[in-house]
C-alpha cells in the first residue's frame, strides 16, 4: 500500500494530483479507515478536526490540541500512504502559533492543512452564530505559515467562513486577499448551491476546495458537478464516521433487544477481510508498510 522506493514530499504528490483533475478526499477518522480509503482506490484522504474531536468524545469547538492532531496525522499518513489534507481549525492560536502548526503538521506527514478565519472558540462551519476575525489578521497568519513551511511543496489551504456574516462579496474579497498572502487553495465554507459555488470560483480564480458534508447548508452535489464548477478538491469530512456510527447504533440496539448479535453477522466485516485490510497473515511476521521497500 505504501511505496517506500520514493520519498517524494506528500505535498508534491498532492500538487501533481491537482494538475490531473479534481481530487476526492474522503474523511478518515482513524488509521484503519485510512487504509480502507486507500484500498478503495482514492488518491488522497482528509482528516477532519470535527471528526477527530467527536471520536474523542468532544464536540467540534476547538478543544483538540496540536499534539492530538499531529498524532492522528502521523497514524493516518503512515497507514494509508496517501497525501493527507488535515484540518488545523484556527491554527491553535495567533500567527506565531500557526507557524508552529504548519511545521508540526508537515513533520507529522501531512501534505496540506487548512486554517480558518473564525473567532476562537470556533463552531462547525455549517452552524449559525459564527464570527470571523478581521481579514487582515487572517492574511497575516496565512503569510506567516507560507513563509515558514519546511518545504515549498507543502500545501496551505485558507478557509473562510464569511459567507453567513459578510455574504458572497465578503467571501470573495477575503479569498482573494488570502491568495495574495500565500494560500495555495481557498476553501469557501457554507456555500448553499451550485450557483454560489460557480459564482465564487469565477470571482476567485485558482485552486478551490469544496466541502460536501451531509446535514449542512450545502445541497448535495456530485464530484463531476464540483469539477465542472471549477473545484480542485472535494472533501467528505464526516461521511465515513456517520456511516460507521449508524451501524454501531444499530448493532447496539440489536444486542440490547435480542441478547445476541447473530442477526447482524452478515453486516459485519469478517476476520478475513480485516486481516486483508491490515495486510496481515496469521503465523507470518508482520512489518509496517513503510519498512517494506
Amino acid at each position: 500500500m505504501v511505496d517506500c522506493s520514493e520519498r517524494v514530499h506528500p505535498g508534491a504528490r498532492l500538487r501533481a494530483l491537482l494538475q490531473q483533475g479534481t481530487v476526492v478526499a474522503p474523511g478518515a477518522f482513524n488509521a484503519l479507515v485510512a487504509r480502507a480509503v486507500a484500498r478503495a482506490g482514492f488518491s488522497a484522504c482528509y482528516i477532519s478536526g470535527g471528526a477527530t474531536a467527536n471520536v474523542g468524545g468532544y464536540p467540534d469547538i476547538g478543544l483538540l490540541t496540536l499534539t492530538e492532531m499531529t498524532r492522528t496525522i502521523r497514524e493516518i499518513s503512515d497507514a494509508s500512504g496517501l497525501p493527507v489534507i488535515a484540518d488545523a481549525d484556527t491554527g491553535f492560536g495567533e500567527a506565531a502559533d500557526a507557524v508552529r502548526t504548519v511545521v508540526e503538521y508537515e513533520r507529522a506527514g501531512a501534505a496540506a492543512l487548512h486554517i480558518e478565519d473564525q473567532v476562537f472558540p470556533k463552531r462547525c462551519g455549517h452552524l449559525d452564530g459564527k464570527e470571523v476575525v478581521p481579514a487582515a489578521a487572517m492574511a497575516d497568519k496565512v503569510a506567516a505559515m507560507a513563509a515558514h513551511r519546511l518545504s515549498k511543496d507543502f500545501v496551505i489551504v485558507a478557509r473562510t467562513d464569511a459567507k453567513a456574516i459578510e455574504g458572497m462579496e465578503g467571501t470573495i474579497r477575503r479569498a482573494n486577499l488570502y491568495r495574495e498572502a500565500g494560500a495555495d487553495v481557498i476553501f469557501p465554507e457554507g456555500l448553499a448551491n451550485a450557483a454560489e459555488f460557480r459564482e465564487f470560483a469565477q470571482a476567485s480564480p485558482g485552486y478551490s476546495l469544496a466541502n460536501m458534508t451531509e446535514f449542512g447548508k450545502t445541497e448535495h452535489l456530485g464530484v463531476e458537478e464540483f469539477s465542472a464548477l471549477g473545484y480542485s478538491i472535494v472533501i467528505y469530512p464526516l461521511s465515513m464516521m456517520r456511516l460507521a456510527m449508524h451501524a454501531v447504533e444499530e448493532g447496539l440496539a440489536a444486542l440490547k433487544q435480542n441478547g445476541s448479535l447473530e442477526s447482524m453477522v452478515g453486516q459485519m466485516q469478517t476476520r478475513k477481510d480485516l486481516y486483508e485490510l491490515l495486510n496481515y497473515t496469521p503465523g507470518v511476521e508482520w512489518s509496517h508498510p513503510r519498512d517494506r521497500s
